[in-house]
């Protein structure tokens, strides 16, 4: 009979070979990487929890850059951070926090294709070291290898930046991985502003052309579609030391940072592997001066329209949910409004001190 470390290490070979994506790893470094069973299941799941800080940015994939730069600096009045040659990062609020602009890639649709947690002393290497801890399988590079998301689930790897030079430091690159439903999340130091992560990364600030109409304060959460709700929240819980911040209906909401931002992860409770990939549905902000009638004034005077009653939202409307007692909201409904950018991209805005819990403005956690 073979030994278990003869066994291991032939399981280790053949993922190797069906992984070309392994570039330049050995089959004992490959082990440590790899989500093996056996004694490597049982060291990962004593891993100690990554430490975030809270919510730090996210990347919009838009079909077109400047007219979404129009829309979003008229409304918001944000200033720019960074121009990479095709994307354009903006400012939320004093920062550091900010959103991308990414053209869509061949074969995309509109959407909103990350979110990013801030790591204090961040450190690109020992983030992937970690990472390997809780599971992951460090890969190389997969920015434009048309993988789907699935395909990428509880993998990690870094991408470069769209205007890289040959001199580009490898400390520079943008840290990834995604989840068991191919949610891809990046890990970012506290104060990157999307032009990388290592000593070359700076900030090139140009102001609004315009105030805007809308004030921003912070990134509150983000709300993503998952095909197993108990297992996404167990695996988030696990590899950020997350804890419930408040609940609404059935589905938790993962507290981050200052008690006001969180992640919450709704769908069903389908067993085994994600037959689908998961979706990020929204990305939640939040504002000065919130009132559900003063944001909706302000929203038409942009020219958006009241999605009607019982529709599908299309591109430049609004509309308001009424989050009722049963969902953890006030008892005559916490109300909740959304508006869908020139994309269709639904964004929610709320009071300052929303939490995603009970009273008028959703503050009661």
């Amino acid at each position: 009979m073979k030994s278990i470390t003869a066994v291991v290490k032939q399981h280790a070979k053949s993922l190797i070979a069906r992984r070309s994506l392994m570039l330049g790893i050995s089959a004992t470094a490959a082990l440590a990487l790899m989500p093996l069973s056996l004694p490597v299941v049982a060291q990962q799941s004593e891993a100690e929890p990554i430490a975030v800080g809270g919510l730090h940015s996210f990347e919009l994939r838009v079909s077109d850059v400047e007219r979404s730069l129009e829309f979003y600096q008229g409304l918001f009045g944000a200033p720019v951070l960074n121009r990479l040659t095709d994307t354009v990062s903006l400012q939320i609020g004093d920062g550091p926090q900010y959103f991308t602009l990414a053209p869509v890639r061949r074969g995309e649709q509109p959407h909103i294709r990350h979110f990013a947690l801030s790591v204090p002393g961040f450190s690109l290497f020992g983030l992937q070291r970690d990472l390997a801890e809780h599971g992951m399988t460090r890969t190389v590079e997969t920015l434009f290898d048309g993988r789907s998301p699935l395909e990428l689930a509880n993998l990690t790897w870094t991408e470069r930046l769209p205007d890289d030079s040959q001199d580009m430091t490898t400390e520079n690159h943008h840290l990834y991985f995604a989840d068991r439903d191919g949610i891809r999340v990046q890990l970012s130091s506290p104060d990157a502003c999307g032009s990388g992560e290592g000593p070359q990364a700076t900030c090139n600030l140009e102001p609004a052309p315009e105030e805007g109409l809308i004030e921003l304060r912070e990134i509150n959460h983000f709300t993503t579609y998952v095909s197993n709700y108990q297992l996404t929240n167990e695996f988030y819980r696990n590899l950020f030391g997350l804890e419930n911040q408040a609940f609404q209906g059935t589905f938790p909401l993962l507290g981050l940072s200052d008690g006001r931002q969180f992640l919450m992860f709704v769908g069903g409770t389908q067993p085994g592997e994600p037959a689908q990939p998961g979706r990020i549905d929204h990305a939640s902000l939040n504002i000065e001066n919130f009132s559900e009638e003063s944001v909706l004034e302000r929203l038409t005077e942009y020219g958006l329209t009241a999605r009607p009653e019982g529709e599908e939202a299309r591109p430049l409307q609004h509309w308001v949910s009424r989050r009722m007692p049963e969902r953890g909201g006030a008892p005559g409904g916490t109300p909740e409004v959304y508006f869908s950018d020139p994309d269709g991209i639904h964004i929610q805005l709320q009071h300052h001190t929303y939490c995603g819990g009970g009273g008028v403005f959703g503050e009661e956690c």
